[in-house]
């Protein structure tokens, strides 16, 4: 039976009603600081921590809880006739009913200018313990965390003087996953502030759930899409979904991977992505032009695909993208006009992110799970410069080109390994995308681009093991071709190059995707 509660909340909301609802029922309520204050000034009859350790409060707060007389009538068994004994030989009271929710570190480090020593003070120490205690003794004492869950908790005392096991297993489990993301969020803030960057022994990552997915991958897979604790500028869960339904883990999956290549331009773009790889991407003047651009690239893979702008829809955009069939569209804003040609598809997902274009934080890191274990690294946001690029040819590239070899290989970075992409004027031509050779990436991309590859550059994520790009290259009309180079074999392919006055600049960065 439920006949003590002790009550200690950093979120305060329902707390009062929560309260006097207890003590109608007759629950003696023991309450700290700021919660009692609130609970005497709503005339909800309560007894300090302090009045029962017979110790007060010290150290600016510090330590208020942390005492055995408290901790005691927490974790006693009930069941256990030595723990019952001892409890009573010591005066210990017990608690039946835990409710604390903890100091605020999540809201405090995201403050602007907050200080780390502002930071270090909002560590909850007697919160977690208190929490961890009773949620261990879940049999016999009930633990409350979410304000969400004081309804369940008070009509099952209203009915039965106690809450069922389920429930408290429940509760107890909820208890030591938000302990458990408030101790790793933590860790992960002093892995911030640390001049060692290194990757712990250790690795902790806290995520919050978004929302539930129908499905995964496949109908027979279950899913749920977890965002970052802390706010990340241009992720896609800060996304605004105006029109269309809910997201599928294939859309979020590829809708990520769209964003991500966005991130990579400046100037007006439009990105289309099927299946996780771009397969029309183009820039321009304006975003109408780059739309056209990405649309004719390749008028078939983007059927039901993915699309990310980095400007506003305009109605002639707007237009133009709604005769296409597309399954997201993805925009930092639409004018009144587009929006009510876009959301007049009720299939159409249209997502409003104004920092779609923020480049990825330079601290963000790339999870990729594996069986029983994890991978992490963090992002490929390596971009080669006009600067860095070393011809190796005796043909040089034209002038008009170099623009376009720093956006093919903005776009292959983006391509499943082994990639291939076809670019001319900042369009996408051809792309061939994770293929088990690289020759065979290429002749996809030369297949895509027909008779547009003559004059053309071809850009590569990785380098060339063999000649037979180069010959597959030349046979297409490509005139220029970007890689990383580095390859034991460099000179057979820098010879073909010649062979065929073909240009080829290494750029020293290889671009593997996998």
């Amino acid at each position: 039976m439920i006949k003590r509660a002790l009550i200690s909340v950093s979120d305060k909301k329902g707390i009062t009603e929560f309260s006097r609802k207890l003590v109608s029922m007759g629950v003696e309520i023991l309450s700290t600081g700021g919660t009692a204050r609130l609970l005497s000034d709503a005339g909800i009859p309560c007894k300090e921590v302090s009045d029962v350790t017979g110790f007060p409060e010290c150290l600016d707060g510090r330590v208020k809880t942390l005492h055995p007389l408290l901790h005691g009538g927490i974790l006693a068994i009930r069941s256990n006739p030595e723990h019952m004994k001892r409890v009573s030989e010591l005066g210990i009271g017990l608690v039946d009913l835990i409710v604390v929710n903890l100091y605020p570190f999540k809201q405090t480090i995201i403050k602007p200018g907050v200080s780390f020593e502002e930071c270090v003070e909002n560590i909850d120490i007697g919160g977690p313990s208190m929490l961890r205690a009773a949620a261990k003794n879940h049999n016999d004492v009930t633990v409350v965390t979410d304000p969400e869950d004081y309804e369940t908790v008070l009509s099952q005392i209203e009915k039965q003087g106690d809450t069922d096991y389920k429930t408290r297993f429940m509760l107890a489990k909820k208890v030591f996953e938000h302990t458990a993301a408030y101790d790793a969020l933590i860790a992960n803030y002093f892995y911030s502030q640390s001049e060692d960057q290194s990757l712990p022994n250790q690795y902790t990552i806290s995520f919050e759930k978004s929302s539930e997915m129908r499905y995964g991958e496949n109908s027979h897979q279950k899913a749920t899409f977890y965002q970052s604790v802390i706010p990340v500028p241009g992720s896609l869960s800060k996304a605004e979904q105006i029109n269309g339904k809910e997201l599928s883990y294939n859309n979020i999956s590829d809708a990520d991977a769209t964003i991500s290549c966005l991130k990579e331009f400046s100037e007006p773009t439009v990105v289309a992505v099927k299946h996780a790889n771009p397969c029309g991407v183009g820039s321009a003047d304006n975003i109408y032009d780059a739309w056209v651009k990405a649309f004719e690239a390749d008028k078939v893979s983007i059927f039901g695909g993915i699309v990310a702008v980095n400007r506003e829809i305009d109605a002639k955009t707007a237009e133009a993208m709604s005769k296409v069939f597309l399954e997201v569209i993805i925009a930092p804003s639409l004018t009144t006009e587009a929006k009510d040609i876009l959301c007049t598809k009720k299939n159409l997902r249209v997502l409003i992110l104004p920092d779609v274009a923020a480049p990825i934080p330079s601290n963000e890191l790339n999870y990729k799970r594996v069986i029983g274990g994890l991978l992490v690294q963090d992002y490929d946001t390596a971009v080669p410069s006009k600067e860095s690029m070393q011809i190796v040819t005796q043909a040089e590239p034209e002038i008009n080109q170099l623009d376009d070899m720093l956006f093919a290989m903005k776009v292959v970075k983006h391509v499943k390994s082994n990639g291939i992409v076809v670019v001319k004027n900042k369009q996408t031509l051809g792309v061939g995308p994770g293929q088990t050779n690289r020759v065979g990436a290429a002749q996809i991309a030369f297949n895509f681009a027909g008779d547009k590859a003559k004059g053309a550059v071809m850009g590569s994520d990785a380098y060339f093991p063999f000649a037979d790009c180069v010959e597959e290259a030349h046979k297409a009309g490509i005139t220029t071709i970007v890689q990383p180079g580095g390859s034991i074999r460099d000179q057979e392919s820098i010879d073909e190059c010649n062979k065929h006055g073909i240009a080829m600049v290494f750029t020293g960065k290889r671009h593997f995707k996998h």
